[in-house]
């Protein structure tokens, strides 16, 4: 690992990187599920595919995909399921808390590039007053093309006024990776969220097993 690079901001993917979102996607699923008198999925199921969003979650619940006539329909029911539920049981990581301290006390900016769109994203953010602070939020739905495509990564350098070279993009899904990447950022791997682990990771790149280890990686770049 490279040291004392100048890195003047940290921007992190949301779901599975900085908030746990899993029970709320779970509970919301197994709902509509009952609702459609369709059995419960596992929860392990449900978190492991949570970064893939909706539409995945009709799939592994219903066993249908988009050419299915109820498809659109039932994505549209999560949906609005899952803002009811969208403040429930989500919660930051441990050790995302002190994270965000260490960056405020090296004067380091934060943000959050998101393929959630702002209608969840931005309550979720505001209902947890640590991440109040960040700098920039970007969102599917501000963007023409969603991660992997570097779009929102360089979106929010631009408002941040800072390099690719100066910023570590921190994410927990292989498109999370390839959109830091594709931008010229660093990386950093996240195993303790939802899809990548060191199994399916193809990247030589740092990465955590758990939250609490973030805070020590990215001292070390700073």
């Amino acid at each position: 690992m490279e040291k004392n690079l100048p890195i003047k901001g940290i921007l992190f993917d949301l779901d599975g990187t900085l908030i746990d979102t899993a029970p709320d996607f779970i509970l919301s699923l197994n709902n509509l599920l009952s609702k459609h008198e369709k059995p419960h999925i596992d929860s392990s199921v449900i978190r492991s595919n949570v970064s893939d969003g909706s539409g995945k979650m009709i799939k592994i619940g219903f066993g249908i995909d988009e050419k299915n006539d109820q498809f659109e329909s039932l994505k549209k029911e999560f949906l609005i399921e899952y803002k009811k539920n969208l403040l429930k049981n989500s919660f930051l990581f441990d050790g995302i808390a002190t994270l965000i301290d260490f960056l405020n006390l090296k004067h380091i900016d934060f943000g959050i590039v998101t393929n959630k769109p702002r209608e969840y994203a931005e309550p979720l953010i505001k209902n947890i007053p640590e991440l109040n602070q960040l700098k920039v939020l970007v969102c599917s739905d501000d963007l023409s093309q969603s991660k992997p495509n570097p779009e929102g990564i360089i979106e929010s350098l631009k408002q941040m006024g800072i390099s690719s070279s100066e910023c570590i993009y921190v994410g927990d899904h292989i498109n999370d990776l390839k959109a830091g990447i594709n931008a010229g950022t660093k990386i950093i791997a996240c195993y303790y969220g939802y899809s990548l682990s060191n199994r399916n990771n193809p990247y030589n790149c740092d990465s955590v097993d758990d939250a609490k280890e973030l805070r020590d990686l990215i001292n070390k770049y700073v």
